[in-house]
């Protein structure tokens, strides 16, 4: 039987942003399904709730998540404490899991920011400290400097126009690997979608420019 994978849409997305992504893994002989959720207006906790009932429906696994931007930080929540959800592995696109700079600075618009954040602002903000859940976690950032981000808050180093890469290198990763593509970008590259196939069998990406071990 195939393995499944999740796929998790970013902010103020819906799932049929990710339809080349779900084509393209379905390609590599994987089951997908798509997690769609209220990016602004549902809480953390249910759309937690639901990302774990929807992964235990697919029990015994393995059951994988891929996830872009605020949908990596989102799997991430879910699979902390993981003891009763299928085993799997989780890849990120470009998901600000130390924090977005971009995210703060559209807070710092005034409340009409922060409405738009929505309830999921706090963890976009400031993401989490290091990764210590059990499942091996990869991250696909990206470095072609284009989108809205850029023009909110100033990003030191590499950035895709809305994370910066540094944004992505949180401890505890299994593996990070930086492709050629903007944030927007991660869920329609063929090289970010081969290498997330490659960790999500393998544990870790392949030889790529800009690939870089997580401690």
């Amino acid at each position: 039987m195939a393995d499944q994978i999740i796929l998790l849409h970013g902010l103020w997305m819906r799932g049929f942003a990710l339809a080349l992504l779900h084509k393209r893994m379905a390609d590599e002989g994987f089951a997908v399904d798509r997690f769609d959720y209220m990016s602004v207006v549902s809480s953390q906790e249910r759309i937690v709730e639901r990302l774990r009932l929807r992964m235990q429906r697919f029990a015994p696994g393995p059951v994988h998540l891929v996830g872009h931007s605020l949908g990596g930080l989102l799997a991430l929540q879910a699979c902390r404490e993981a003891a009763e959800l299928p085993p799997g592995r989780i890849v990120c696109l470009g998901s600000p899991l130390k924090g977005s700079a971009a995210a703060r600075g559209f807070a710092g618009f005034g409340q009409g920011g922060e409405a738009l954040l929505g309830h999921n602002r706090e963890l976009l903000e400031h993401g989490m400290e290091r990764w210590d859940g059990a499942r091996e976690v990869g991250m696909i950032a990206g470095r072609v400097p284009i989108g809205l981000g850029a023009m909110l808050a100033h990003m030191e180093g590499e950035h895709d126009g809305t994370v910066a890469v540094a944004e992505t290198q949180l401890p505890g990763l299994a593996d990070h690997c930086v492709v050629e593509t903007s944030h927007t970008g991660l869920v329609l590259s063929a090289d970010a979608a081969r290498q997330a196939v490659h960790f999500l069998r393998h544990g870790r990406f392949a030889a790529a420019a800009g690939r870089l071990v997580q401690g």
